[in-house]
């Protein structure tokens, strides 16, 4: 573990009025800085690891705040380093003032992530479980979080290191073989080692297959209420909210832009957006909002169709048909609105409801919710992201040579080629190689005390 002389500090809670605050400090002097401006029954730099202090905060021969100081020595710390943890009260003068003091006494701000950042090249971390770490943070359902949580204690690295320990095992057996090429000794056989292949190359490609599922775990559910002018999407969409939030006109194209919303159902979050009516016109602003539409619906995971029921209930089919072949990876609900005008009450195939009523808003929310359930299922402690599934489909194209090159009756040395890209890939999924650009993306996704 590696000691930095450059020594950081930040706000690691939420700024604004609270209770509490945390402010977090890291690197070789941490306990030094502390000691200039804390006064307490003892020093910083003579406590023992993990061991809390309390005391006053001082600047400048002036008390700030009362404040504890956590304590938590190097290796045995979230970043390897020597870290001090200040608790003081709450507000934004008073944490303002202390972080200035630290710096005064030699600290420097930390940049976004930085102090994870520190984690990694320390090794505390790999870099799964860093992303992990901004999954936590990120995550907008219980499910998500969880698997997460799951991820940073280590279930994700731990299923990669098994395949690199299969890989590794194959590949020094087929390095083997060509000591002994004089002899003809084949020390794989190769229908176990096509099986074996086979069957990991299978498991990355159920694995690689779950990112969509696993961004609606990470970032919540999309939804785009859609419809003609005056079908009721304004009033279906404060109904789901069970509040006004969008204006209601008997007036068509009312709704300009797109109003964005979350509702929370059985742990999952749901957006929903509230679009522009599509049709027709030449109003410039009322196009400027249907063209917002067409953006919000590609990257909605479901597209609502609202009708206007007492208008017939095949009022809107056609618009549905269009965009279900237009946004055919999305998935489509047509809902029959404003049933509480129909007079013929047989039902159809649709969802039917009554913004206006209330009827039938429950079953609108059930089928959302089943939906949402549908892609919200994790392949246990995994929640993929951009850059592990692409590494895994590699990954698996790798594998796939492999298992061509058998079928061509390639030599030993040539398949353990693949195998070795296999191998180098997963230990960029881990941050076992890395180079800078990769972890810039990785870290900017981090806030400033994290």
């Amino acid at each position: 573990m590696s000691t930095s002389a450059d020594t950081i500090c930040a706000l690691a809670t939420p700024p604004g009025v609270a209770g509490l605050a945390v402010i977090r400090l890291s690197g070789g002097r941490a306990f030094e800085i502390c000691d200039h401006v804390f006064e307490g029954s003892q020093k910083v730099c003579a406590a023992h690891s993990h061991k809390i202090l309390y005391g006053w905060f001082t600047c400048r021969g002036v008390r700030i705040d009362s404040v504890t100081v956590s304590v938590y020595r190097a290796p045995s710390s979230y970043t390897g380093e020597d870290v001090a943890e200040i608790g003081c009260h709450g507000g934004v003068f008073v944490t303002e003032q202390i972080i200035d003091a630290l710096v005064e006494q030699g600290a420097r701000y930390a940049t976004p992530g930085e102090f994870t950042k520190r984690a990694f090249l320390n090794h505390k971390l790999d870099l799964t479980q860093v992303e992990a770490v901004a999954d936590i943070i990120h995550a907008e359902t219980r499910v998500g979080a969880q698997t997460a949580a799951r991820q940073l204690s280590g279930g994700f690295t731990t299923k990669m290191s098994a395949v690199r320990e299969q890989l590794l095992q194959i590949i020094g057996l087929l390095e083997l073989e060509l000591d002994f090429s004089e002899e003809d000794v084949e020390f794989v056989d190769r229908t176990g080692l096509r099986s074996l292949v086979q069957s990991l190359c299978d498991d990355v490609d159920r694995l690689a297959a779950h990112v969509k599922q696993d961004q609606v775990l990470r970032s919540g559910y999309h939804v785009a209420v859609v419809g003609f002018p005056n079908a009721g999407k304004s009033s279906l969409f404060n109904a789901l909210l069970d509040r006004s939030r969008a204006i209601v006109s008997a007036v068509a194209g009312t709704t300009r832009d797109y109003l964005h919303e979350t509702i929370i159902i059985d742990g999952y979050s749901i957006h929903l957006v509230d679009t522009a009516g599509l049709r027709d016109s030449n109003d410039l602003i009322e196009l400027e909002g249907i063209s917002l539409t067409a953006s919000v619906m590609q990257e909605s995971n479901l597209i609502l169709v609202v009708n206007d029921a007492s208008l017939g209930r095949d009022h809107s089919k056609s618009l549905f048909n269009q965009l279900l072949a237009v946004y055919p990876e999305s998935k489509h609900i047509y809902v029959d609105n404003k049933i509480d005008l129909v007079h013929d009450v047989e039902p159809g195939d649709s969802l039917e409801c009554s913004a206006n009523t209330g009827a039938g808003i429950d079953d609108v929310k059930r089928a959302l919710v089943d939906l949402v359930r549908e892609h919200g299922v994790a392949p246990g402690d995994v929640l993929l992201n951009a850059r592990q599934a692409m590494l895994l489909q590699n990954i698996a194209n790798s594998l796939r040579s492999c298992l061509a090159g058998m079928d061509s009756q390639l030599s030993s040395d040539l398949l353990a080629v693949d195998l070795r890209t296999c191998i180098r890939l997963l230990g960029e999924i881990s941050g076992e190689t890395w180079n800078p650009d990769v972890l810039e993306t990785v870290f900017s996704r981090f806030c400033i005390g994290k």
